[in-house]
Protein backbone atom coordinates (compact mmCIF):
# COMPACT_ATOMS: atom_id res chain seq x y z
CA UNK A 1 0.00 0.00 0.00
CA UNK A 2 1.09 3.60 -0.32
CA UNK A 3 2.49 4.89 2.80
CA UNK A 4 0.46 4.58 5.83
CA UNK A 5 -0.04 8.53 7.20
CA UNK A 6 -1.21 10.13 10.03
CA UNK A 7 -3.98 11.75 9.29
CA UNK A 8 -5.12 14.10 12.66
CA UNK A 9 -4.60 17.50 13.14
CA UNK A 10 -1.20 17.05 15.30
CA UNK A 11 0.11 15.51 12.01
CA UNK A 12 -1.25 18.16 10.34
CA UNK A 13 0.76 20.81 11.91
CA UNK A 14 3.64 20.86 10.14
CA UNK A 15 2.36 20.10 6.69
CA UNK A 16 -0.01 23.19 6.91
CA UNK A 17 3.05 24.79 7.77
CA UNK A 18 4.62 24.14 4.59
CA UNK A 19 1.71 24.90 2.70
CA UNK A 20 1.60 28.62 4.19
CA UNK A 21 5.26 29.21 3.22
CA UNK A 22 4.49 27.77 -0.05
CA UNK A 23 1.74 30.19 -1.18
CA UNK A 24 2.57 33.05 0.55
CA UNK A 25 6.30 32.77 0.80
CA UNK A 26 6.54 35.18 -2.35
CA UNK A 27 3.92 37.57 -1.13
CA UNK A 28 4.70 41.01 -1.42
CA UNK A 29 3.89 43.39 1.86
CA UNK A 30 0.44 45.04 2.50
CA UNK A 31 -2.30 45.40 4.26
CA UNK A 32 -4.66 42.72 5.00
CA UNK A 33 -8.49 42.33 4.11
CA UNK A 34 -10.96 41.11 6.12
CA UNK A 35 -10.38 37.53 5.25
CA UNK A 36 -6.70 38.23 6.65
CA UNK A 37 -5.17 37.90 3.17
CA UNK A 38 -2.43 40.45 1.38
CA UNK A 39 -4.09 42.84 -0.69
CA UNK A 40 -1.60 43.01 -2.87
CA UNK A 41 -0.25 39.19 -2.61
CA UNK A 42 0.21 37.70 -6.11
CA UNK A 43 0.59 34.12 -4.42
CA UNK A 44 -2.17 31.45 -4.99
CA UNK A 45 -3.47 32.91 -1.43
CA UNK A 46 -4.58 36.22 -2.56
CA UNK A 47 -8.24 37.63 -3.11
CA UNK A 48 -10.62 35.93 -5.09
CA UNK A 49 -11.28 36.52 -8.68
CA UNK A 50 -14.80 37.29 -9.25
CA UNK A 51 -17.23 37.97 -12.11
CA UNK A 52 -19.97 40.39 -12.38
CA UNK A 53 -22.34 38.35 -10.65
CA UNK A 54 -20.11 37.72 -7.87
CA UNK A 55 -19.03 34.59 -8.71
CA UNK A 56 -15.38 32.96 -8.50
CA UNK A 57 -13.49 33.06 -11.41
CA UNK A 58 -10.16 31.58 -10.36
CA UNK A 59 -9.10 27.98 -8.81
CA UNK A 60 -5.89 26.47 -7.09
CA UNK A 61 -5.05 22.83 -7.62
CA UNK A 62 -2.31 21.54 -6.10
CA UNK A 63 -0.37 19.06 -7.82
CA UNK A 64 3.01 17.03 -7.83
CA UNK A 65 6.27 18.11 -7.43
CA UNK A 66 7.55 16.11 -9.87
CA UNK A 67 4.93 18.00 -11.94
CA UNK A 68 6.68 21.30 -12.22
CA UNK A 69 8.78 21.24 -15.54
CA UNK A 70 12.30 21.93 -14.38
CA UNK A 71 13.58 23.62 -17.63
CA UNK A 72 10.22 25.53 -17.86
CA UNK A 73 7.40 25.99 -20.04
CA UNK A 74 9.37 25.43 -23.63
CA UNK A 75 7.43 22.88 -25.93
CA UNK A 76 11.46 21.77 -26.36
CA UNK A 77 12.33 20.72 -22.93
CA UNK A 78 9.18 18.79 -21.95
CA UNK A 79 6.28 21.39 -21.23
CA UNK A 80 3.43 19.36 -23.14
CA UNK A 81 5.08 16.43 -23.68
CA UNK A 82 7.18 13.55 -22.55
CA UNK A 83 5.88 11.24 -19.62
CA UNK A 84 3.29 13.37 -18.93
CA UNK A 85 1.64 13.94 -21.85
CA UNK A 86 -0.53 17.46 -21.10
CA UNK A 87 -1.74 20.29 -22.87
CA UNK A 88 0.46 23.36 -23.02
CA UNK A 89 -2.49 25.94 -22.08
CA UNK A 90 0.33 28.75 -23.09
CA UNK A 91 0.51 27.76 -26.48
CA UNK A 92 -1.72 26.64 -29.05
CA UNK A 93 -1.26 23.47 -30.98
CA UNK A 94 -2.07 22.64 -34.35
CA UNK A 95 -4.31 19.66 -33.02
CA UNK A 96 -6.04 18.54 -30.18
CA UNK A 97 -7.57 14.76 -29.02
CA UNK A 98 -11.34 14.60 -28.14
CA UNK A 99 -12.61 13.19 -25.50
CA UNK A 100 -13.05 9.77 -27.58
CA UNK A 101 -9.17 10.55 -28.17
CA UNK A 102 -9.79 11.14 -32.10
CA UNK A 103 -8.24 14.14 -33.63
CA UNK A 104 -9.31 17.90 -33.66
CA UNK A 105 -8.41 20.96 -34.31
CA UNK A 106 -6.91 24.02 -32.64
CA UNK A 107 -4.52 26.21 -35.18
CA UNK A 108 -5.23 24.06 -37.87
CA UNK A 109 -8.49 24.29 -40.06
CA UNK A 110 -7.43 21.70 -42.79
CA UNK A 111 -5.13 19.09 -43.36
CA UNK A 112 -3.70 16.47 -45.80
CA UNK A 113 -1.43 13.79 -45.94
CA UNK A 114 0.02 12.94 -49.75
CA UNK A 115 -0.33 9.36 -50.91
CA UNK A 116 3.10 8.39 -49.84
CA UNK A 117 3.11 9.82 -46.20
CA UNK A 118 6.06 11.49 -46.88
CA UNK A 119 4.43 15.18 -46.79
CA UNK A 120 1.26 16.85 -44.39
CA UNK A 121 0.25 20.09 -45.79
CA UNK A 122 -1.65 21.56 -42.82
CA UNK A 123 -3.68 25.05 -43.53
CA UNK A 124 -3.62 27.02 -39.98
CA UNK A 125 -6.38 30.13 -39.03
CA UNK A 126 -5.76 33.53 -39.86
CA UNK A 127 -6.64 35.44 -36.56
CA UNK A 128 -4.13 34.14 -33.62
CA UNK A 129 -1.71 36.57 -31.94
CA UNK A 130 0.71 35.90 -29.46
CA UNK A 131 0.21 38.08 -26.26
CA UNK A 132 2.89 40.32 -26.98
CA UNK A 133 0.39 41.64 -29.87
CA UNK A 134 2.81 39.99 -32.73
CA UNK A 135 0.16 37.45 -35.27
CA UNK A 136 1.25 33.88 -35.50
CA UNK A 137 2.08 32.79 -38.62
CA UNK A 138 3.09 29.29 -40.28
CA UNK A 139 6.28 31.14 -40.00
CA UNK A 140 5.62 30.59 -36.37
CA UNK A 141 5.06 26.61 -36.94
CA UNK A 142 7.52 25.62 -39.33
CA UNK A 143 10.15 27.51 -36.74
CA UNK A 144 8.56 25.33 -33.82
CA UNK A 145 9.53 22.38 -35.31
CA UNK A 146 12.56 22.95 -36.82
CA UNK A 147 13.68 23.65 -33.45
CA UNK A 148 11.68 21.12 -31.48
CA UNK A 149 13.44 18.76 -34.07
CA UNK A 150 17.18 20.05 -33.34
CA UNK A 151 17.04 20.43 -29.81
CA UNK A 152 14.38 18.63 -27.88
CA UNK A 153 14.88 16.71 -25.17
CA UNK A 154 11.63 14.87 -24.60
CA UNK A 155 9.95 13.96 -28.16
CA UNK A 156 11.60 11.96 -31.00
CA UNK A 157 11.39 13.92 -34.32
CA UNK A 158 13.70 11.41 -36.47
CA UNK A 159 10.89 11.27 -38.46
CA UNK A 160 11.06 14.82 -39.85
CA UNK A 161 13.21 16.30 -42.00
CA UNK A 162 11.99 20.08 -42.02
CA UNK A 163 8.92 22.03 -41.87
CA UNK A 164 7.94 24.92 -44.23
CA UNK A 165 6.02 28.21 -44.94
CA UNK A 166 4.93 28.84 -47.88
CA UNK A 167 2.81 31.21 -46.85
CA UNK A 168 1.33 33.05 -43.57
CA UNK A 169 -1.59 30.32 -43.64
CA UNK A 170 0.15 26.73 -44.71
CA UNK A 171 2.64 24.67 -42.73
CA UNK A 172 4.65 21.93 -44.63
CA UNK A 173 6.22 18.78 -42.80
CA UNK A 174 8.20 16.70 -45.06
CA UNK A 175 9.31 13.68 -42.99
CA UNK A 176 12.09 11.54 -43.33
CA UNK A 177 9.55 8.19 -43.17
CA UNK A 178 5.40 8.07 -43.56
CA UNK A 179 4.19 8.81 -39.91
CA UNK A 180 0.60 7.77 -39.74
CA UNK A 181 0.16 9.32 -36.22
CA UNK A 182 1.73 12.78 -36.87
CA UNK A 183 -1.46 14.66 -35.83
CA UNK A 184 -0.87 12.73 -32.26
CA UNK A 185 2.30 14.95 -32.25
CA UNK A 186 0.87 18.04 -32.96
CA UNK A 187 -1.90 17.24 -30.41
CA UNK A 188 0.96 18.21 -27.92
CA UNK A 189 3.45 20.84 -29.81
CA UNK A 190 2.94 23.92 -28.40
CA UNK A 191 3.47 27.08 -30.92
CA UNK A 192 6.57 29.31 -29.88
CA UNK A 193 7.10 32.80 -31.30
CA UNK A 194 9.96 32.83 -34.00
CA UNK A 195 11.07 36.29 -33.13
CA UNK A 196 10.76 36.16 -29.19
CA UNK A 197 12.27 33.02 -28.54
CA UNK A 198 15.62 32.70 -26.75
CA UNK A 199 17.11 30.47 -23.85
CA UNK A 200 15.43 32.08 -21.08
CA UNK A 201 12.14 31.58 -23.02
CA UNK A 202 10.93 28.62 -20.54
CA UNK A 203 10.75 31.33 -17.75
CA UNK A 204 9.18 33.85 -19.99
CA UNK A 205 6.97 32.48 -22.19
CA UNK A 206 5.40 33.91 -24.96
CA UNK A 207 1.91 32.00 -26.61
CA UNK A 208 -1.56 32.51 -28.17
CA UNK A 209 -3.26 29.64 -25.74
CA UNK A 210 -5.61 30.13 -23.51
CA UNK A 211 -3.53 31.36 -20.99
CA UNK A 212 -0.64 33.49 -19.92
CA UNK A 213 2.16 32.67 -17.63
CA UNK A 214 1.78 35.52 -14.65
CA UNK A 215 4.17 34.72 -12.41
CA UNK A 216 6.52 31.30 -11.55
CA UNK A 217 8.17 30.80 -8.07
CA UNK A 218 9.91 27.99 -8.33
CA UNK A 219 9.45 24.71 -6.34
CA UNK A 220 6.42 26.67 -5.29
CA UNK A 221 3.88 27.64 -7.57
CA UNK A 222 3.24 28.96 -11.05
CA UNK A 223 0.02 31.80 -11.96
CA UNK A 224 -2.17 31.46 -14.89
CA UNK A 225 -4.36 34.78 -16.01
CA UNK A 226 -6.86 34.11 -18.71
CA UNK A 227 -5.56 35.81 -22.47
CA UNK A 228 -8.12 38.54 -23.24
CA UNK A 229 -6.78 38.44 -26.69
CA UNK A 230 -7.51 34.27 -27.10
CA UNK A 231 -9.54 33.32 -30.13
CA UNK A 232 -11.49 30.58 -29.13
CA UNK A 233 -14.20 30.98 -26.19
CA UNK A 234 -13.04 33.11 -23.07
CA UNK A 235 -12.29 31.09 -20.10
CA UNK A 236 -14.23 30.26 -17.63
CA UNK A 237 -11.62 30.67 -14.72
CA UNK A 238 -9.69 33.44 -15.10
CA UNK A 239 -6.70 33.14 -12.59
CA UNK A 240 -5.15 29.09 -12.08
CA UNK A 241 -2.94 28.75 -8.91
CA UNK A 242 -1.19 25.79 -9.52
CA UNK A 243 0.80 24.59 -6.33
CA UNK A 244 3.54 21.52 -5.97
CA UNK A 245 3.45 19.46 -3.03
CA UNK A 246 3.87 16.24 -1.53
CA UNK A 247 1.21 14.10 -0.75
CA UNK A 248 1.01 14.73 2.52
CA UNK A 249 1.24 18.75 2.20
CA UNK A 250 -1.39 18.31 -0.79
CA UNK A 251 -3.94 16.39 1.79
CA UNK A 252 -3.12 19.24 4.95
CA UNK A 253 -3.61 22.04 1.95
CA UNK A 254 -6.72 20.77 1.71
CA UNK A 255 -7.43 20.20 5.48
CA UNK A 256 -7.14 23.92 5.74
CA UNK A 257 -9.62 24.82 2.76
CA UNK A 258 -6.09 26.64 1.31
CA UNK A 259 -6.70 24.55 -1.90
CA UNK A 260 -9.60 24.26 -4.34
CA UNK A 261 -8.39 21.06 -5.95
CA UNK A 262 -5.69 18.62 -4.99
CA UNK A 263 -4.33 15.26 -6.23
CA UNK A 264 -4.66 12.40 -3.72
CA UNK A 265 -3.31 8.84 -3.22
CA UNK A 266 -5.80 6.02 -2.68
CA UNK A 267 -4.61 5.81 0.81
CA UNK A 268 -6.40 8.69 1.91
CA UNK A 269 -9.53 7.44 -0.13
CA UNK A 270 -11.67 6.04 2.95
CA UNK A 271 -11.10 9.84 4.86
CA UNK A 272 -13.71 12.46 4.65
CA UNK A 273 -13.29 16.23 4.65
CA UNK A 274 -15.72 18.87 4.76
CA UNK A 275 -16.49 20.88 2.13
CA UNK A 276 -14.82 18.53 0.19
CA UNK A 277 -15.43 15.73 -2.44
CA UNK A 278 -13.38 13.18 -3.42
CA UNK A 279 -13.22 13.30 -7.40
CA UNK A 280 -12.18 9.87 -9.47
CA UNK A 281 -10.92 9.86 -12.96
CA UNK A 282 -10.59 6.84 -15.71
CA UNK A 283 -7.00 6.73 -16.88
CA UNK A 284 -4.97 4.61 -19.09
CA UNK A 285 -1.68 5.11 -16.33
CA UNK A 286 -1.28 1.61 -15.83
CA UNK A 287 1.08 -0.66 -13.85
CA UNK A 288 2.42 -3.71 -14.99
CA UNK A 289 5.86 -5.55 -15.03
CA UNK A 290 8.12 -6.83 -18.03
CA UNK A 291 9.11 -10.69 -18.99
CA UNK A 292 12.49 -10.76 -20.90
CA UNK A 293 11.53 -13.27 -23.68
CA UNK A 294 14.84 -14.05 -24.50
CA UNK A 295 17.05 -16.59 -22.70
CA UNK A 296 20.15 -15.27 -20.38
CA UNK A 297 23.37 -14.92 -22.48
CA UNK A 298 21.31 -13.48 -25.49
CA UNK A 299 23.90 -10.40 -26.57
CA UNK A 300 23.04 -7.33 -27.53
CA UNK A 301 24.37 -3.86 -28.25
CA UNK A 302 28.23 -5.63 -28.63
CA UNK A 303 28.97 -7.57 -25.88
CA UNK A 304 26.50 -6.75 -23.19
CA UNK A 305 23.82 -10.17 -22.03
CA UNK A 306 20.50 -9.47 -21.73
CA UNK A 307 17.78 -12.22 -20.76
CA UNK A 308 16.20 -14.95 -18.18
CA UNK A 309 15.95 -18.46 -18.65
CA UNK A 310 13.08 -18.66 -16.72
CA UNK A 311 10.88 -15.83 -18.08
CA UNK A 312 12.08 -16.71 -21.54
CA UNK A 313 9.68 -19.75 -21.59
CA UNK A 314 6.61 -18.71 -23.35
CA UNK A 315 4.29 -21.10 -21.04
CA UNK A 316 6.29 -19.39 -17.89
CA UNK A 317 4.96 -15.97 -19.26
CA UNK A 318 1.64 -17.06 -20.11
CA UNK A 319 0.89 -18.58 -16.82
CA UNK A 320 1.80 -15.62 -14.98
CA UNK A 321 -0.56 -13.16 -16.99
CA UNK A 322 -3.12 -15.74 -15.72
CA UNK A 323 -2.45 -16.67 -12.57
CA UNK A 324 -2.82 -12.75 -10.91
CA UNK A 325 -6.52 -11.44 -9.61
CA UNK A 326 -6.26 -8.31 -10.91
CA UNK A 327 -9.57 -7.45 -9.04
CA UNK A 328 -8.17 -8.46 -6.10
CA UNK A 329 -5.16 -6.09 -6.82
CA UNK A 330 -7.71 -3.15 -7.02
CA UNK A 331 -9.38 -3.35 -3.96
CA UNK A 332 -6.31 -4.67 -1.71
CA UNK A 333 -3.65 -2.03 -2.97
CA UNK A 334 -5.83 0.66 -4.95
CA UNK A 335 -8.98 0.72 -2.25
CA UNK A 336 -11.01 -0.08 -5.35
CA UNK A 337 -9.93 3.16 -7.47
CA UNK A 338 -8.88 1.32 -10.66
CA UNK A 339 -9.41 -1.04 -13.45
CA UNK A 340 -7.99 -4.02 -14.55
CA UNK A 341 -5.37 -3.38 -17.38
CA UNK A 342 -4.40 -5.98 -19.90
CA UNK A 343 -2.41 -3.71 -22.54
CA UNK A 344 -0.69 -0.57 -22.62
CA UNK A 345 -3.48 0.18 -25.24
CA UNK A 346 -6.48 -0.01 -23.00
CA UNK A 347 -9.31 2.22 -23.75
CA UNK A 348 -7.61 3.17 -26.26
CA UNK A 349 -9.17 3.17 -30.12
CA UNK A 350 -6.21 0.83 -31.62
CA UNK A 351 -6.93 -1.36 -28.36
CA UNK A 352 -7.14 -5.08 -28.99
CA UNK A 353 -10.22 -6.88 -27.13
CA UNK A 354 -8.25 -10.26 -27.57
CA UNK A 355 -5.94 -9.04 -24.97
CA UNK A 356 -8.50 -9.17 -22.29
CA UNK A 357 -8.03 -12.70 -19.68
CA UNK A 358 -9.12 -14.45 -17.43
CA UNK A 359 -7.90 -14.99 -13.47
CA UNK A 360 -7.15 -18.65 -13.86
CA UNK A 361 -4.89 -20.09 -11.44
CA UNK A 362 -5.68 -23.76 -12.38
CA UNK A 363 -4.85 -23.06 -15.71
CA UNK A 364 -1.82 -21.40 -14.85
CA UNK A 365 -0.13 -24.54 -12.88
CA UNK A 366 -1.26 -26.63 -16.24
CA UNK A 367 0.67 -24.07 -18.49
CA UNK A 368 3.56 -24.55 -15.68
CA UNK A 369 3.13 -28.49 -15.34
CA UNK A 370 3.59 -28.63 -19.47
CA UNK A 371 6.64 -26.74 -19.23
CA UNK A 372 8.19 -29.23 -17.36
CA UNK A 373 8.17 -27.49 -13.99
CA UNK A 374 6.93 -29.52 -11.29
CA UNK A 375 5.95 -28.53 -7.20
CA UNK A 376 8.83 -29.29 -4.84
CA UNK A 377 8.79 -30.26 -1.28
CA UNK A 378 7.85 -26.46 -0.39
CA UNK A 379 5.46 -25.67 -3.26
CA UNK A 380 8.17 -23.77 -5.16
CA UNK A 381 8.47 -25.33 -9.00
CA UNK A 382 11.42 -27.06 -10.17
CA UNK A 383 12.83 -28.00 -12.97
CA UNK A 384 16.48 -29.53 -13.82
CA UNK A 385 17.51 -28.85 -10.38
CA UNK A 386 16.52 -25.12 -10.98
CA UNK A 387 13.77 -23.28 -8.31
CA UNK A 388 10.93 -21.29 -10.78
CA UNK A 389 11.08 -17.85 -9.98
CA UNK A 390 12.95 -14.13 -10.04
CA UNK A 391 13.30 -10.95 -8.88
CA UNK A 392 10.53 -8.52 -9.32
CA UNK A 393 12.13 -4.81 -9.22
CA UNK A 394 10.34 -1.95 -8.19
CA UNK A 395 11.08 2.05 -7.69
CA UNK A 396 12.42 2.57 -4.66
CA UNK A 397 10.18 5.70 -4.14
CA UNK A 398 7.08 4.56 -5.33
CA UNK A 399 5.05 2.91 -2.61
CA UNK A 400 1.61 1.51 -5.10
CA UNK A 401 4.48 -0.08 -7.30
CA UNK A 402 6.14 -1.72 -4.02
CA UNK A 403 2.63 -2.80 -3.00
CA UNK A 404 1.54 -4.21 -6.21
CA UNK A 405 4.77 -5.85 -6.74
CA UNK A 406 4.17 -7.63 -3.08
CA UNK A 407 1.02 -8.20 -4.00
CA UNK A 408 2.06 -10.38 -7.20
CA UNK A 409 4.64 -12.10 -5.61
CA UNK A 410 2.13 -13.66 -3.13
CA UNK A 411 -0.40 -14.33 -6.06
CA UNK A 412 2.23 -16.06 -7.98
CA UNK A 413 3.63 -18.30 -4.75
CA UNK A 414 0.03 -19.47 -5.32
CA UNK A 415 1.21 -20.89 -8.02
CA UNK A 416 4.37 -22.37 -7.52
CA UNK A 417 6.44 -19.13 -8.68
CA UNK A 418 8.89 -17.99 -5.83
CA UNK A 419 9.28 -14.06 -6.34
CA UNK A 420 11.61 -11.93 -4.54
CA UNK A 421 11.01 -7.92 -4.82
CA UNK A 422 13.50 -5.12 -4.57
CA UNK A 423 13.36 -1.80 -4.33
CA UNK A 424 15.92 0.11 -7.05
CA UNK A 425 16.90 3.18 -8.26
CA UNK A 426 16.24 4.31 -11.47
CA UNK A 427 19.83 4.53 -12.08
CA UNK A 428 19.77 0.89 -12.01
CA UNK A 429 16.41 -0.08 -13.27
CA UNK A 430 16.73 0.28 -17.08
CA UNK A 431 19.86 -2.06 -17.22
CA UNK A 432 18.82 -4.39 -14.84
CA UNK A 433 15.38 -4.96 -16.42
CA UNK A 434 16.93 -6.31 -19.42
CA UNK A 435 17.71 -9.42 -17.26
CA UNK A 436 15.04 -8.86 -14.45
CA UNK A 437 11.61 -7.89 -14.61
CA UNK A 438 10.67 -4.59 -13.19
CA UNK A 439 7.27 -2.38 -12.44
CA UNK A 440 6.68 0.14 -14.66
CA UNK A 441 4.41 2.65 -15.26
CA UNK A 442 2.93 4.04 -19.24
CA UNK A 443 0.24 4.99 -20.72
CA UNK A 444 -0.22 7.85 -23.41
CA UNK A 445 -2.94 9.43 -25.83
CA UNK A 446 -0.56 7.36 -28.84
CA UNK A 447 -0.05 4.30 -30.76
CA UNK A 448 4.00 5.17 -30.36
CA UNK A 449 3.40 3.98 -26.53
CA UNK A 450 2.99 -0.05 -28.28
CA UNK A 451 5.87 0.59 -30.30
CA UNK A 452 8.14 2.20 -28.19
CA UNK A 453 7.73 -0.96 -26.00
CA UNK A 454 7.53 -3.51 -28.28
CA UNK A 455 9.62 -2.80 -31.38
CA UNK A 456 12.93 -3.94 -32.15
CA UNK A 457 15.83 -1.82 -32.45
CA UNK A 458 18.49 -1.30 -35.25
CA UNK A 459 21.10 -1.74 -32.70
CA UNK A 460 20.17 -4.42 -31.24
CA UNK A 461 17.58 -6.86 -33.05
CA UNK A 462 15.75 -6.30 -29.56
CA UNK A 463 12.94 -3.96 -27.95
CA UNK A 464 14.62 -1.13 -25.99
CA UNK A 465 12.84 -1.92 -22.44
CA UNK A 466 12.66 -5.46 -22.11
CA UNK A 467 14.46 -7.89 -24.81
CA UNK A 468 11.66 -9.11 -26.86
CA UNK A 469 11.44 -9.69 -30.47
CA UNK A 470 8.76 -10.62 -33.15
CA UNK A 471 9.20 -9.83 -36.50
CA UNK A 472 5.67 -9.96 -37.34
CA UNK A 473 4.71 -7.35 -34.65
CA UNK A 474 7.40 -4.93 -36.06
CA UNK A 475 5.73 -5.71 -39.71
CA UNK A 476 2.65 -4.48 -38.54
CA UNK A 477 3.63 -1.64 -36.65
CA UNK A 478 5.61 -0.21 -39.83
CA UNK A 479 2.87 -0.50 -42.08
CA UNK A 480 0.86 1.32 -39.37
CA UNK A 481 2.97 4.07 -39.33
CA UNK A 482 3.22 4.31 -42.90
CA UNK A 483 -0.36 3.96 -43.61
CA UNK A 484 -2.15 6.86 -45.46
CA UNK A 485 -5.07 7.06 -43.35
CA UNK A 486 -5.06 7.38 -39.39
CA UNK A 487 -8.20 5.87 -38.61
CA UNK A 488 -7.33 3.11 -41.11
CA UNK A 489 -3.96 2.34 -38.93
CA UNK A 490 -5.66 1.26 -36.32
CA UNK A 491 -6.48 -2.00 -37.49
CA UNK A 492 -2.84 -2.60 -37.95
CA UNK A 493 -2.00 -1.56 -34.27
CA UNK A 494 -4.63 -4.09 -33.24
CA UNK A 495 -3.14 -6.70 -35.48
CA UNK A 496 0.36 -6.21 -33.70
CA UNK A 497 -1.34 -7.05 -30.63
CA UNK A 498 -2.75 -10.48 -31.88
CA UNK A 499 -4.16 -11.34 -36.00
CA UNK A 500 -4.79 -14.73 -34.73
CA UNK A 501 -1.87 -16.29 -35.09
CA UNK A 502 0.94 -14.00 -33.38
CA UNK A 503 1.29 -10.76 -31.69
CA UNK A 504 2.09 -9.74 -27.76
CA UNK A 505 -0.68 -10.73 -26.08
CA UNK A 506 -1.94 -14.34 -23.85
CA UNK A 507 -2.30 -16.38 -27.22
CA UNK A 508 1.10 -14.65 -28.37
CA UNK A 509 4.47 -13.78 -26.79
CA UNK A 510 3.09 -11.79 -23.67
CA UNK A 511 6.49 -10.23 -23.08
CA UNK A 512 4.85 -7.83 -20.66
CA UNK A 513 2.46 -8.30 -17.68
CA UNK A 514 0.00 -5.67 -17.26
CA UNK A 515 -2.00 -5.11 -14.06
CA UNK A 516 -4.04 -2.05 -13.33
CA UNK A 517 -4.94 1.47 -14.89
CA UNK A 518 -4.79 3.37 -11.75
CA UNK A 519 -7.88 5.90 -11.08
CA UNK A 520 -6.59 9.76 -10.57
CA UNK A 521 -7.67 10.94 -7.72
CA UNK A 522 -8.63 14.62 -6.73
CA UNK A 523 -10.60 16.34 -3.25
CA UNK A 524 -12.27 19.22 -4.44
CA UNK A 525 -14.05 21.63 -2.87
CA UNK A 526 -18.08 21.98 -2.51
CA UNK A 527 -19.50 24.13 -5.53
CA UNK A 528 -16.07 23.22 -8.04
CA UNK A 529 -17.66 21.69 -10.93
CA UNK A 530 -14.55 19.89 -12.66
CA UNK A 531 -15.49 19.99 -16.26
CA UNK A 532 -15.77 16.34 -17.88
CA UNK A 533 -12.13 14.82 -18.26
CA UNK A 534 -10.60 13.21 -21.17
CA UNK A 535 -8.74 9.95 -19.89
CA UNK A 536 -5.74 10.46 -18.19
CA UNK A 537 -2.76 9.42 -19.31
CA UNK A 538 0.49 8.26 -17.34
CA UNK A 539 1.43 11.14 -14.76
CA UNK A 540 -0.85 12.52 -11.96
CA UNK A 541 -0.30 15.90 -13.14
CA UNK A 542 -1.30 18.42 -15.87
CA UNK A 543 -3.99 16.13 -17.42
CA UNK A 544 -6.56 17.44 -15.29
CA UNK A 545 -6.39 21.21 -16.18
CA UNK A 546 -6.39 20.46 -19.76
CA UNK A 547 -9.65 22.24 -20.04
CA UNK A 548 -9.16 24.13 -17.14
CA UNK A 549 -10.98 26.73 -18.87
CA UNK A 550 -13.87 25.39 -18.56
CA UNK A 551 -14.84 24.74 -15.05
CA UNK A 552 -16.79 26.64 -12.94
CA UNK A 553 -18.03 27.43 -9.60
CA UNK A 554 -21.72 26.72 -8.48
Amino acid sequence: MEREMRRGMKYAVAAMLAVSMAVTGCANSGAKDSTGQSAENSGGNDARETGDNGTREDVIVVMGPTSEPEAGFDPAYGWGAGEHVHEPLIQSTLTVTTADLKIGYDLATDMEVSQDGLTWTVKIRDDAYFTDGEKLTARDVAFTYNTLRDTSSVNDFTMLESAEAPDGTTAVFHMNRPYSIWPYTMAIVGIVPEHAYGADYGSHPIGSGRYIMKQWDKGQQVIFEANPDYYGPAPNMKKVTILFMEEDAAYAAVMSGQADLAYTAASYSDQTLPGYELLSFETVDNRGFNLPAVKAGTISGGNTGVGNDFTSDVQVRRAVNIAINRDEMIEHVLNGYGSPAYSVCDKMPWYNESAKTEYNPEKAAELLEEAGWKAGSDGIREKNGVKAGFTLMYPASDSVRQALAADTANQLRNVGIDVKIEGVGWDDAYDRAQTEPLMWGWGAHTPMELYNIYHTMKDTGLAEYSPYANDSVDRYMDQALASGNLEDSYELWKKAQWDGTTGVTQNGDIPWIWLVNIDHLYWSRDGLKVAEQKIHPHGHGWSIVNNVDQWSWE
